[in-house]
């Protein structure tokens, strides 16, 4: 059983108090709360646990409390006790999800038979939701794009919002913060899911060559084309084009494109018959496109035809309480294709990468923990001042206090009575000093691993 852990809810101190002893001493990591709104806290999507609640509380009761729980995540068992008189209620709460009740008074080995079986329940679905991870199974939104800052989640968001259409979508985003993994993920959980993605870089694309290649020829269409030949948009058929870096595309070409998108036809070079076209275009551009246009390097029109489903890609810099998360994601991911262990990595190593300045993004970080995973390189020898030169000492102190934290949060899977051992705090100065910097466990821990204790 890889998790044991148990948010027991219950407004009678002392009853909430005897149940935490007795299950503490069954071998469950126990946190009790006095209402519903404390677990709302402490369950995040990927809570690793059962929830137990008694039925009748004031303000949020054990209905309205699993309500809100599967709002988060609907495969959080959570378990409710409840008097003799209260049964039918509880067969209810069955039926909306509950996945198990049991009566008051209770034996305490009864419960905690009920709750090791929630809780293997629970690992078994988090166990599948790594593998789909792993595998890159569709649908596995979060497991691709991880990270709790509000630009991580606005931009799962947008992208499962844009998913259910089939509207094409322009991609922003800097160099290496992986444009091409939202591409990838947006054609994986839309319709076209099983059909072709076909990417091109439209920046490497020979300009004397680039309609041939988009659009396809017939024999004899221009010296050496001795054979028709499909273009990339018609092996596309019925999937996802995307267009790498589409800001590189030649005008005269820029013009085309404009055509297919309005027309969904296409015309082979040395062909006058129109093609129909059946696929999706995602457009990715590590500039504004707007700043193209208005230097006249870009199509206006074209630019209005794309800017409609927009997906804004943050970089790193923009998201620092999402490094420690994200390393240790991509640590595991390339261990599991190396067949290689996870590597053992100290808080102050992972709280140094929140620190760090990280021009490459994503395929910088992941670079790294590759070589990492493959004993290339070592936390030891990894250094930097987090682009910190030149600022006040205090702005200093409290940046390295901020991410030595998030990466002890991260490391620890958000349980918080390892991180303040950890560091060598008091509970309170470790609460305290994360209301200070505005640090949320929930944003730093990774779903699937948030067993906070």
């Amino acid at each position: 059983m890889t998790g044991s852990r148990v948010l027991l809810v219950d407004d009678d101190a002392q009853m909430r108090r005897s149940t935490a002893q007795a299950l503490d001493l069954a071998g469950f990591a126990v946190e009790a709360l006095a209402s519903g709104e404390e677990a709302l806290t402490l369950a995040g999507p990927g809570f690793a646990g059962a929830v137990v609640s008694d039925i009748r509380m004031p303000g949020m009761d054990g209905m309205t409390l699993l309500g809100r729980l599967h709002e988060i995540d609907p495969d959080i068992p959570v378990i409710l006790f409840t008097g003799h008189a209260e049964v039918p209620l509880a067969v209810e709460a069955i039926r909306s999800g509950a996945y198990d009740f049991i009566e008051k008074p209770f034996v305490v080995h009864d419960l905690a038979t009920v709750i090791r079986r929630a809780i293997d329940h629970r690992d078994l679905i988090l166990d599948n939701r790594r593998l789909r991870a792993v595998a890159g199974k569709r649908d596995d939104v979060e497991a691709r794009l991880p990270g709790r800052t509000e630009a991580m989640v606005d931009l799962r968001y947008r992208l499962r919002a844009i998913g259910a259409s089939d509207a094409d979508a322009l991609i922003i985003g800097p160099t290496g913060a992986g444009k091409e993994v939202v591409a990838r993920t947006l054609h994986d959980i839309s319709a076209r899911a099983g059909r072709p993605f076909v990417a091109i870089n439209c920046a490497a694309l020979p300009e004397a060559l680039i309609e041939s290649e988009l659009f396809g020829h017939e024999a004899g269409a221009f010296p050496g084309a001795l054979r028709p030949r499909f273009g990339k948009f018609e092996h596309a058929r019925g999937g996802t084009v995307l267009l790498d870096e589409i800001g590189s595309m030649p005008p005269d070409t820029q013009a085309k494109l404009l055509r297919v998108l309005q027309e969904r036809v296409i015309t082979r070079l040395g062909a006058n018959d129109p093609v129909p076209l059946d696929v999706r275009f995602v457009a990715t551009s590590k500039v504004d496109l707007s700043t193209l246009v208005a230097r006249g390097q870009f199509r206006e029109d074209l630019f209005w035809r794309l800017n409609v489903a927009v997906l804004r890609v943050p970089p790193l810099s923009a998201r620092r309480e999402d490094i420690p998360l994200l390393f240790l994601h991509l640590i595991r991911e390339s261990a599991a294709r190396h067949k290689r262990p996870e590597r053992e990595l100290p808080s102050a190593f992972l709280s140094g990468l929140a620190a760090r300045d990280w021009p490459g993004n994503v395929r910088e970080l992941r670079n790294l923990a590759e070589r990492m995973v493959l004993g290339l390189d070592d936390p030891g020898r990894i250094a930097g001042d987090g682009g910190l030169a030149g600022a006040r000492l205090p702005d200093r102190v409290g940046q390295f206090e901020r991410s030595l934290i998030a990466g002890a949060i991260g490391l620890h899977k958000g349980r918080l009575r390892a991180v303040y051992e950890d560091l060598g705090i008091s509970r309170k100065t470790l609460y305290e000093k994360m209301q200070k910097y505005g640090l949320d466990r929930r944003l730093i821990v990774e779903p699937g691993d948030d067993d906070a204790g």
